[in-house]
């Protein structure tokens, strides 16, 4: 067997990881790069190899930094099918289309208003292409065998993070291997904690937060906290958020806060239609995360849904306290990026991070304080507070990759440890080695290892 790291090394972003097997080609995720834009670049690249002689994508889950590769690169010639879990695979019936739409929305925008270099602006992939991508899917169980190319074995395992989340084990004639995905919290708000590891011969681990603990502060105290302060300002709370999963878990929050009385009853907007039918698709997989049928129905009606364009628009115009969620999540693309704009120079208004943010985005720039932050061609001031709330990260940090590498029933030959930044990446690897003397390596981006 042998293994590709197409993606997600030196980075977190771009997952793809390419197993060659007796003649034959399996892609285990399908992302798209995102941050800085050495990295966006990427995505505009030839694929390294022709995607027709790609035999089979197996998708972790629906992020877009692990799925949303895949309608180009069935532009490109992939026909191949697209296994994944039920959930996953309803979850990117919304996210696929939307990234397409809001590509081509962001081309538009940079067309009419002059800022790009390009002429024209064009989008990496369309809304109707992100469909057409959908016909490729099939879905499997957790912990049921498929066989995406002959002679190969794979099972989904439970990875929590995200509702549809899983570990990819995979089984051939001589090996076997494990690919983590994004691995969630054993104590996350809304999801179940990974299923502990099957023995495996290699596994292949996310480092996202490899160099750092989560904050042990309580998200709702902290949420609450600066809810009341803004409101008390005359401000808006302005939430960049992940339209799957932290959209969730805020607005159970928000919900629960409001029951609680712990917060004033103000007006939420959900401003991504997108993050309003993904909540409605947690309520149908309810058996996969911790909140009942009561607490599901009070998360799903915590916001008033913003459909349209012109309502977006029109909360840029709001003078009185309010929280607006909207994606996306690290505040790249999308509505939020305009809200920002409108809001962001406000001393009385709040910029609230709820997530990773990966090097080279506006949410990076503003967890590290930047002043100003460049929005379609011009420097915006940033005067708003910035409040980042790490402690409702869907990763596991540091303390929780250890455990849960540590409850492999046998030590692997050997640990790859990808998406992750550099730093992080190579101090979970020193973390491996201390904690339990095993091989451990920090992918390079195109290396290639036989297993």
């Amino acid at each position: 067997m042998r293994l590709t790291f197409m993606g997600a090394a030196g980075t977190v972003t771009g997952s793809k990881y390419l197993l060659e097997h007796g003649g034959r080609r399996v892609l285990v995720d399908c992302g798209l790069f995102q941050g800085l834009k050495q990295l966006r670049l990427r995505n505009w690249d030839r694929f390294p190899l022709d995607p027709a002689t790609v035999d089979a994508v197996v998708l972790t889950h629906a992020h877009i930094d692990h799925s949303g590769y895949l309608p180009a690169l069935a532009r490109q010639g992939f026909h191949g099918p697209a296994f994944a879990t039920e959930a996953t695979r309803d979850l990117c019936g919304l996210l696929l289309p939307d990234a397409g739409h809001l590509q081509e929305e962001d081309a538009f925008y940079a067309n009419r208003h002059a800022f790009s270099k390009h002429k024209p602006a064009l989008p990496l992939y369309t809304e109707q292409d992100g469909r057409r991508a959908l016909k490729l899917f099939k879905s499997r169980p957790y912990r049921q065998a498929f066989e995406p190319i002959p002679g190969v074995q794979m099972h989904f395992h439970p990875a929590g993070h995200i509702l549809g989340a899983a570990s990819v084990e995979v089984a051939w004639d001589g090996g076997t291997a494990l690919f983590s995905g994004d691995l969630g919290r054993d104590h996350d708000l809304l999801m179940r904690p990974p299923e502990p590891p099957p023995a495996v011969d290699h596994v292949v681990m996310e480092s996202t937060y490899g160099d750092r603990l989560h904050a042990q502060e309580d998200p709702a105290t902290l949420l609450a906290e600066t809810v009341d302060r803004t409101a008390a300002r005359g401000g808006i709370v302005i939430v960049p958020a992940f339209a799957v999963g932290r959209a969730q878990a805020l607005m159970y929050l928000i919900a629960e806060l409001k029951r609680a009385g712990r917060i004033p009853d103000l007006p939420v907007f959900l401003n991504s239609p997108m993050a309003a039918d993904a909540t409605a698709i947690y309520h149908r997989h309810r058996a996969e995360h911790r909140l009942d049928a009561e607490q599901c129905h009070r998360m799903c009606h915590a916001a008033r849904i913003v459909n349209t364009v012109e309502e977006s628009r029109k909360l840029n115009d709001l003078r009185y306290p309010a929280i607006i969620i909207s994606a996306s999540g690290m505040a790249t693309g999308g509505r939020v990026v305009h809200h920002l704009k409108a809001f962001a120079p406000d001393h009385r208004n709040t910029i609230l991070l709820a997530g990773y943010q990966a090097a080279g985005t506006r949410g990076a720039a503003l967890v590290a304080g930047a002043r100003e932050i460049k929005i379609h061609g011009e420097y915006i001031p940033v005067r708003a507070e910035v409040v980042n709330l790490g402690s409702l990260s869907a990763h596991a940090d540091r303390r929780e990759l250890l455990a849960w590498l540590g409850r492999l029933p046998r030590p692997p030959k050997r640990v790859f440890l990808t998406h992750g930044e550099p730093v992080a990446a190579d101090s979970l690897r020193l973390g491996v080695q201390e904690a339990h003397g095993w091989d451990c390596t920090v992918a390079e981006h195109m290396q290639a290892v036989e297993l």
